[in-house]
């Protein structure tokens, strides 16, 4: 199982729609960039049939330091989170599960 780079969905959209690399590199990145400002200015955004980005505001507490086991005070934070959608969910489960169920 690998991780999946920029590059490789950049190649991969670029293969499907005909449009050249550089093209797709600049839609692919445009679009990054406008779920992030969007998650910077606390608001969500949900695309359906895929799932929703959004933010969560931490609360303050005390954490431990696993080499040391020292407490160490984690501070009151904003963390971006994605939801998947239930369609989302059925594909997946649907793809891994018959993928595991063919023969190799």
């Amino acid at each position: 199982m690998s991780n999946t780079t920029k590059h490789d969905l950049i190649a991969s959209v670029s293969k499907t729609t005909g449009l050249t690399q550089a093209d797709t590199k600049i839609v692919v990145e445009e679009l990054l960039e406008t779920v992030a400002g969007i998650l910077e200015h606390g608001q969500s955004i949900e695309i359906r049939g895929f799932g929703t980005f959004y933010t969560k505001l931490r609360k303050p507490r005390p954490a431990r330091n696993p080499k040391t086991g020292d407490i160490v005070p984690l501070h009151k934070r904003v963390v971006p989170l994605f939801k998947y959608s239930n369609e989302m969910k059925k594909k997946i489960t649907d793809s891994l599960l018959q993928n595991q169920s063919t023969p190799a």
